[in-house]
């Protein structure tokens, strides 16, 4: 949505179909431009290299056709000799078809050494098609290892794939002073520098090496060109069967040790490469894992309830059809759950927000006040300051039969909710609908690689944001290892973890879901200062050995 309305795509309708080559830039789905999701939105069929289709695919709508870039099609000869069709071949029997064909690659279309031949098919076959540019890996690895291609001072800048480099490429790279930004696998950079030493440069000149750059998987080694070998042999990094993966070299003074660890902004994240345990329902999951994702983190998410209607839906239809007939002055939100079993209700009536006129709407924190805004309605009150059913009783007016021409609030919640609102709105004067508008029951248990992760130490952290979903966690998956970072929302979900045999590592200092993620971010960074200050490497929990024990750390 753009701040005036729905984007309105000016691709034009084909009775024909159409190809766009597409760049997917170099792995962080945040670095696909504004177009490329247009693009990707109005797909039929979604040609993608392995390595973006992830990164690509949620973008595209939904039944799009992902056709793999290799298929064995046995039943096409007699002879059963297996065809296999290229992407070419399939872009252009699609487009042929008169569909419209998004066709991904890596990096930017104009620097893969493929695509300029699809296009050229394309032109050759009458089929219209368009380049949608994206981040070439050699410009946004190093920007994100925080190795700057030039400065203030200017220089030249030169791109080698050593793949396909020619004898000629190397000695002018060589010979020049230019900053050399070369494309190689991890098993081939040695080999590389050498080519670059005997052509010339220095021995000494600095090198960084980055693999799997843009991603939470980005690791970044310092060098020179006559230490890379030695730096990658003591790092334990070759030999290794990962050896064949790309990675991106820089070869100049912008990638000295010195400046790099001022400018290395993506691996310094406070929760870099950190595996952080969600255990919340997908809704409510999102904007944490958002929030985690900024610090660094890779956010796994597992259910550990499953939100179910009433059994017995009648006393919600009777409280629904009350807000149509004038019966309450009040309803309270205490969940976005709660915002969703209303709404799912007014659909089921043919209503929508206009039937809230006249009627108080309060929420009891900012992310169920989103949802109602969402839903088309501005509460009248949320807490100013602790989100909580007791922050909301903070701020509730008492009931006056002079100004109050309606003494009753309907209050939508969970089966196993607390009696703290329904208690203090009666203090105050109100009479209350107390109504059941679902049921929160435990949710089937994740997969087993899932549940071998929590057990082995596979997680960094742990997000308790409830007593329940530690009650949960631990019954559908068992208890997370030792060495896994505990953080807990409040000192009651902390209690009920230590209950549980887990040890309370990060306390947030309010019960917010979004002030419990800070903590953690904050906990990871005094870890990573502490280490960096000890001049020990900075690891993962996960990779620490078991046993050692920490301070509980509140911020």
């Amino acid at each position: 949505m753009s701040p005036t309305g729905p984007v309105v795509s000016d691709f034009p309708v084909l009775s024909s179909g159409h190809v766009t080559f597409l760049g997917a830039g170099p792995g962080d789905p945040g670095l696909l431009t504004l177009r490329a999701v247009e693009a990707l939105a109005s797909a039929d069929v979604l040609v993608a290299e392995p390595e973006v289709l992830d990164v690509v695919r949620c973008h595209a709508r939904a039944g799009v056709s992902t056709p793999e870039l290799a298929v064995v099609d046995m039943a096409s000869t007699p002879a059963g000799v297996p065809v296999l069709r290229d992407a070419a071949n399939l872009v252009m029997e699609a487009a042929k078809g008169g569909r419209r064909v998004v066709r991904a690659v890596t990096g930017d279309p104009g620097l893969d050494g493929n695509t300029g031949a699809e296009m050229l098919a394309c032109a050759a076959a009458g089929v219209p098609f368009e380049v949608v540019p994206g981040i070439a890996n050699a410009v946004g690895v190093p920007a994100y290892a925080g190795v700057p291609l030039r400065d203030a001072q200017g220089a030249d800048v030169r791109f080698v794939d050593a793949r396909t480099a020619s004898d000629r490429c190397w000695s002018e790279v060589g010979a020049s002073d230019a900053t050399a930004v070369v494309s190689t696998s991890l098993d081939s950079v040695a080999a590389a520098a050498g080519e670059l030493v005997s052509a010339g440069r220095k021995p000494d000149t600095p090198l960084t090496v980055t693999i799997a750059g843009t991603t939470t998987r980005q690791r970044t080694w310092t060098a020179t060109l006559g230490t890379i070998a030695q730096v990658l042999k003591q790092a334990k990094v070759l030999p290794s069967p990962e050896g064949h993966l790309p990675v991106i070299a820089v070869v100049g003074e912008r990638s000295s040790a010195a400046q790099r660890d001022q400018l290395a902004w993506f691996e310094s994240k406070p929760l870099f490469g950190w595996k952080v345990l969600v255990p919340r329902t997908k809704e409510q999951a999102a904007s944490l894992s958002d929030q985690l994702r900024s610090y660094g983190a890779v956010p796994h998410e597992v259910p550990t309830i499953a939100v179910e209607p009433p059994r017995t839906p009648q006393q919600m239809e009777r409280a629904v059809k009350g807000l149509v007939t004038g019966r309450y002055e009040w309803i309270a939100f205490t969940s976005v759950n709660a915002v969703k079993a209303v709404r799912e209700k007014f659909e089921e009536y043919g209503l929508d927000a206009r039937a809230f006129a006249g009627i108080k709407v309060a929420a009891v924190g900012e992310q169920t006040a989103a949802a109602l805004v969402d839903f088309g309605v501005k509460p009248d009150l949320v807490p100013s300051g602790e989100q909580s059913a007791a922050g909301l009783l903070e701020d509730w007016p008492p009931y006056d039969p002079v100004f109050d021409p309606i003494d009753r609030v309907f209050l939508p919640r969970a089966d196993i909710a607390t009696e703290t609102l329904v208690a203090g709105l009666i203090e105050l004067g109100w009479e209350v609908d107390d109504v059941t508008a679902y049921r929160t029951v435990r949710a089937s248990p994740p997969p087993a690689d899932t549940r071998e992760a929590i057990k082995g130490g596979g997680f960094d952290a742990v997000l308790f944001t409830s007593s329940s979903t530690v009650r949960n966690l631990v019954g559908i998956a068992g208890k997370p290892h030792n060495v896994t970072v505990i953080a807990c929302i409040g000192p009651a979900t902390a209690k009920t973890a230590e209950e549980h045999g887990l040890r309370v590592d990060v306390l947030s200092p309010e019960p917010s879901v979004h002030k419990l993620a800070q903590a953690l971010a904050d906990f990871g960074a005094q870890r990573r200062d502490a280490a960096k200050e000890a001049g020990d490497p900075v690891t993962r929990p996960s990779e620490r050995r078991p046993g050692a024990r920490r301070r509980r750390t509140t911020t």
